[in-house]
């Protein structure tokens, strides 16, 4: 299996200070602090962004004009967002957190190839061992579970305790808690599989980019 490149090191060292720092100015917005013309232009700034990516696979003409459209319905509702910033950052966490149960959890369906299951085949030119073609199941209905786990705890925070609790645990302790996430499962997969069934970081990830181009290419 080949490794992570240093160029790709440093990209994903990258993103991940951007994360951080997003994660931590989102924190300090969403609780409370700070200007909310700032803070509500941090959390509308991912949804345009999605929406602009989105468009841009169609075609660029609909990025420019749905582009247009989206900062358009931004400006008209300005007042309104900016008044709410908590409750962006809320939608935000817990619409990214269902949307991604919802990824995982319906390729478990009768029928369908669970997701970690796919990234696995592809990393290993489409052939794994019945061993962790049952492991990457179990591994997928853990990720499904987490996603709607978390989801649901953030409502209950958002309704139900100091707005400075619920933007710890949605802007800060979310990421502790992937990061966490991946440390189990890379420790569960060492203990249940045998070492010819070891995936690494590396693979993980090229299996993810090479879905990503599929389904681009197919688009």
């Amino acid at each position: 299996m080949t490794g992570l490149t240093p160029a790709a090191i440093l990209r994903g060292l990258a993103v991940g200070v951007l994360v951080v720092a997003w994660a931590a100015l989102a924190h300090y917005g969403s609780a409370g602090d700070g200007s909310s013309d700032f803070a509500a232009a941090l959390a509308c700034a991912p949804l345009v962004a999605i929406v602009v990516i989105l468009l841009w696979r169609v075609s660029p003409v609909w990025m420019i004009l749905g582009g247009l459209c989206v900062l358009g319905l931004v400006a008209w509702s300005w007042p309104t967002l900016r008044q709410n910033v908590a409750l962006l950052y809320f939608i935000q966490h817990v619409g990214t957190n269902l949307a991604l149960g919802i990824l995982f959890g319906r390729t478990l369906l009768s029928g369908r190839q669970p997701l970690v299951t796919h990234f696995a085949l592809l990393a290993h030119n489409g052939s794994i061992s019945p061993a962790k073609e049952r492991y990457t199941r179990s591994v997928t209905v853990a990720w499904t579970c987490f996603f709607f786990v978390m989801a649901s705890v953030s409502a209950l925070l958002f309704f139900f305790a100091p707005a400075a609790i619920w933007s710890a645990f949605a802007n800060l302790m979310s990421l502790f808690l992937i990061f966490l996430m991946f440390a189990a499962e890379h420790f569960v997969r060492l203990r249940v599989l045998p070492p010819e069934d070891q995936s690494s970081m590396a693979d993980t990830i090229r299996g993810y980019r090479m879905s990503s181009r599929r389904r681009t290419e197919n688009q």
